[in-house]
């Protein structure tokens, strides 16, 4: 969902109606480090529906901030007629929030509980090794260390470690898996991740 705050030119009110504007692409490197964040782009958007100046409104980590400005760029809205009511331009500010858990379950944890083995050795029969990293039970697994515990319970730096480890013990998860496939998946998490499930 994308709000747009409207800032700085008050002549009137303009409704921006979105015609093409193509969501930011999560560089996927971010993704599987679990690197999250909020990126606000200030941009002009003028009456024809180009939009122009776009560019970082606060600090945000660089490669979020780069895949926000590719997707702005491109964005075109429907124009609008100028008016003593209706500016030729108008400044906004469109905030975009990069997370994890866009699509795991409600009660991750639980779910993440009764996965079995062999559920985790059939997705990964037929992608490359270095493709495991993706299986959504991996994503779901980074997504629960993120949003679901809070910061004073796993501080940001210790996070981050815990889903490093997490992708780096992925081959050997999937292969011990592959030896078990009636076990459950978490009993070959690291510990330090199984506790907080």
């Amino acid at each position: 969902m994308l709000l747009l705050t409207s800032v700085g030119i008050r002549a009137g009110e303009v409704f921006l109606i979105p015609e093409n504007n193509p969501k930011p692409i999560y560089p996927m490197a971010l993704h599987r480090a679990g690197i999250t964040g909020m990126v606000r782009i200030s941009m002009l958007v003028k009456a024809d529906g180009s939009v122009s100046n776009a560019e970082i409104a606060q600090e945000a980590h660089p490669e979020l901030a780069e895949a926000s400005l590719a997707a702005v760029n491109q964005w075109r809205f429907k124009p609008w007629t100028i008016t003593e009511d209706q500016p030729a331009q108008i400044i906004v500010v469109a905030p975009m929030e990069y997370r994890l858990d866009s699509d795991h379950p409600l009660h991750v944890n639980k779910e993440l509980e009764r996965v079995k083995c062999n559920a985790i050795t059939r997705a990964s029969l037929n992608i490359a090794t270095s493709s495991w990293v993706d299986l959504p039970v991996f994503s779901w697994t980074r997504s629960y260390l993120t949003h679901s515990l809070s910061p004073t319970q796993l501080p940001e730096e210790k996070r981050l470690a815990l889903i490093a480890k997490l992708n780096k013990s992925i081959p050997t998860i999937v292969m011990r898996c592959n030896s078990y496939p009636a076990s459950r998946y978490v009993r070959f998490l690291p510990e330090e991740i199984r506790v907080l499930l």
